[in-house]
């Protein structure tokens, strides 16, 4: 009987073993590779909404050492109009913001609308669209432009803000993002609160 019992138990902490293995590489996956963000406030209206669910691409600015924010291999760099996700410098809280300016750039909120290096990212006889490199984007002036702002974004640092611009806690607000502390690049709605599963593309 003892044999028999011993016989199980190493049976059952060989399942237990593998059953752990396969739960530390889904959350290395998810550290590293991809996972999915829920939108917790409508910040970044229109663009997104409370309640939706996002997917989130971690090898688009270079592969990461699980639970880690160390680089294994390079990638892109952030541009501008890209979304992402990262921790707010004012208190930890993870954010999804879209990136309006990167280092060395001069940015300028006046009145919600976004000028960078003294060019307008206004479409013309579209007031409510800007233009990051032929990606547009409706921003949200229901609530006003939210603080005005000017600064020249340090190298290495990057200046996130929300589209909904007078609802928006943002780098007006906190400040510059290190670069290196992007967790990764939210790459479409999965998901719309009201609406089902969904995939528009950010």
């Amino acid at each position: 009987m003892k044999f028999v019992n011993s016989k199980r138990l190493r049976s059952w902490l060989r399942e237990l073993g593998w059953f752990a293995v396969i739960i530390i590489g889904v959350l290395a996956a998810r550290s590293s590779l991809a996972d999915h963000y829920y939108v917790p406030s409508g910040s970044m209206q229109h663009s997104l909404y409370a309640g939706d669910r996002v997917v989130v691409d971690k090898r688009a600015y270079g592969l990461r050492l699980p639970f880690t924010l160390m680089t294994i291999t390079s990638g892109a760099a952030v541009q501008r109009g890209d979304v992402v996700i990262f921790d707010s410098p004012r208190d930890g809280k993870r954010l999804i913001k879209r990136i309006v300016a990167t280092g060395g750039d001069t940015a300028a909120i006046i009145d919600g609308h976004l000028i960078i290096n003294g060019h307008s990212m206004g479409v013309p006889g579209g007031a409510l669209l800007e233009d990051f490199n032929g990606k547009l984007v409706s921003i949200n002036l229901d609530g006003g432009g939210g603080p005005d702002f000017v600064a020249t974004v340090p190298e290495g640092k990057l200046l996130a803000i929300g589209d909904n611009r007078g609802n928006s806690l943002d780098g007006r607000i906190f400040g510059f993002v290190d670069e290196a502390e992007i967790y990764g690049k939210a790459l479409a709605v999965y998901y719309r609160k009201g609406e089902g599963p969904a995939w528009i593309r950010l």
